[in-house]
């Protein structure tokens, strides 16, 4: 079992996160490099944020080490899509072995709850930043993150699992319950890039993810009963 659910995630989450590295090379990239381009023609080298009345004011150093564009930021991005890619599909393959999928194309389904727990929630309060775009204090945002995906991903379990209403309503409770509170927001909204270019991010950074997470929910149920006992018919 412990082979079937590394083997599965290991090939399940290679091919998403390559899916996922060239659509954003093509799509999403290029519209993170229009956008600096207006944050590095700022006068200032080095600049210094102070927000409300005793905050710590904090600087943002031109010298900080990022992959340069072309082969470095293409090998960092696919680094990180894999490691991530394969984190999730070895969370649904556990899964898995707990409700398998009858059929592959039921893959989508835990590919679309997989999407609504871990993009399509957290990015109603928090949605995907330009550089150059303020936001609030990381920790706090990391903290409403987690709660938004962890409240989404119980409330759909009991939405979808559940035989009694009343765990229904209660999972649709829990799901409103990060967003009834709100994500932190910082001070002063602004941005340095226009905001049609901050539209086309956001839809882009949605369709990608909502492509890799169909993706990996489809090539993961498939090849989890591939590898099964042949209990269930192709």
């Amino acid at each position: 079992m412990i082979k079937r659910i590394a083997q599965t995630a290991g090939f399940s989450g290679l091919l998403a996160a390559l899916l996922l590295t060239l659509l954003q090379s093509f799509w999403v990239a290029p519209l993170i490099l229009q956008a600096e381009t207006y944050e590095k023609s700022e006068p200032a080298a080095v600049e210094i944020h102070e927000h409300a009345a005793g905050a710590v004011a904090h600087t943002h150093d031109a010298e900080a080490w990022e992959p340069e564009d072309g082969w470095q930021r293409v090998l960092s991005t696919t680094g990180g899509n894999l490691v991530v890619a394969v984190g999730f599909a070895l969370m649904l393959a556990g899964l898995y072995t707990l409700r398998a999928p009858r059929r592959t194309s039921q893959g989508l389904l835990w590919g679309l709850a997989g999407y609504a727990t871990f993009v399509l929630a957290p990015t109603l309060g928090l949605p995907p930043e330009l550089p150059g775009t303020a936001a609030a204090d990381l920790a706090q945002r990391q903290i409403w993150w987690i709660g938004t995906a962890a409240s989404t991903a119980v409330g759909i379990a009991l939405i979808v699992f559940s035989r009694h209403w009343l765990m229904k309503i209660l999972g649709v409770a829990i799901l409103a319950v990060p967003h009834v509170i709100g994500a932190p927001q910082p001070e002063v909204h602004s941005m340095l890039a226009p905001e049609a270019l901050e539209a086309q991010f956001k839809i882009a950074s949605q369709l990608t993810n909502m492509a890799f997470w169909l993706a990996l929910g489809l090539i993961s149920a498939w090849l989890f009963r591939r590898k099964s006992d042949g209990q269930y018919s192709a």
